[in-house]
């Protein structure tokens, strides 16, 4: 896919990495139905597209996502039929990131309100700006939350916790987000971008089959039992040793240099 730089979605790619840059600078990056769709599109284009390796998430500007665009909902109410439409397809946007074979990194380089919080949730990694507001602030604007927030959030902090951000709806900090697992990383603003580049390709290096099946246990590893949770394992290894990349593997191993995978 091909963006100018007007459009709200940027797409680059640089080796195996794909990078996705939210482009509403002047409204901090608040989604539309037409970022939602760009989207929609560009992860359906990556899951299927071998030689991306890794996806990195970000702004454009001082913003990461400021969420909904609550003044274009105000100044252009919508029909039924519209409200479905933006709804279904942000819905189908967080459950491809979640999805997607490959890791995506989300660098969220300045605030992240609801959406975009929903956004970095929805990632593999995340890594925060130091000075980034945190907020989910859906039940006190009368609305609600999405991309699956009532089982990412609370999988990750709990069911207290969980309560506490949606329905209080308070700012919390970076480091917060740290210390309850909502975060990987906490740097300077000027270095989330770079940290993110840095874990993007350190994971594109990775075999791509053991990755996709890392991800996809990962994602049932609370709806299955211990004993599913090894015969599961145990289909994933096999696989992975049927594949050239695990000769690969074990040959580059062997002979003590880095190994170059093709994901077959």
């Amino acid at each position: 896919m091909t963006t100018t730089s007007e459009a709200p979605l940027l797409v680059e790619t640089e080796d195996a990495v794909r990078v996705l840059r939210l482009n509403r600078p002047d409204r901090l990056n608040a989604v539309s139905l037409p970022m939602y769709e760009l989207l929609d599109a560009e992860l359906d284009a990556i899951a299927a597209d071998g030689d991306v390796r890794a996806v990195i998430l970000t702004g454009v500007g001082r913003a990461f996502c400021a969420g909904a665009d609550l003044k274009a909902h105000r100044e252009r109410p919508q029909g039924d039929a519209e409200r479905h439409d933006y709804i279904e397809t942000s819905q189908r946007v967080f459950r491809a990131i979640q999805t997607l074979p490959q890791p995506v990194v989300a660098a969220v380089n300045g605030h992240a309100i609801g959406a975009g919080l929903e956004f970095a949730l929805s990632c593999d990694f995340v890594v925060i700006a130091d000075e980034a507001k945190l907020r989910m602030p859906e039940i006190a604007l009368a609305t609600f939350v999405g991309g699956g927030t009532v089982y990412t959030l609370r999988r990750r902090v709990g069911h207290a916790r969980a309560a506490e951000l949606i329905l209080l709806g308070r700012f919390f900090t970076p480091g917060e987000a740290l210390d309850w697992g909502l975060a990987n990383e906490v740097v300077p603003a000027d270095e989330v971008v770079p940290r993110a580049r840095s874990i993007a390709g350190a994971l594109a290096k990775n075999a791509p089959i053991s990755m996709r099946l890392a991800k996809r246990l990962l994602d049932r590893a609370e709806t299955i039992d211990p004993e599913e949770s090894l015969r599961l394992e145990a289909e994933a290894l096999h696989a992975c040793m049927a594949s050239a990349d695990w000769r690969e593997g074990v040959t580059s191993f062997a002979e003590k240099r880095e190994p170059v995978y093709r994901g077959v």
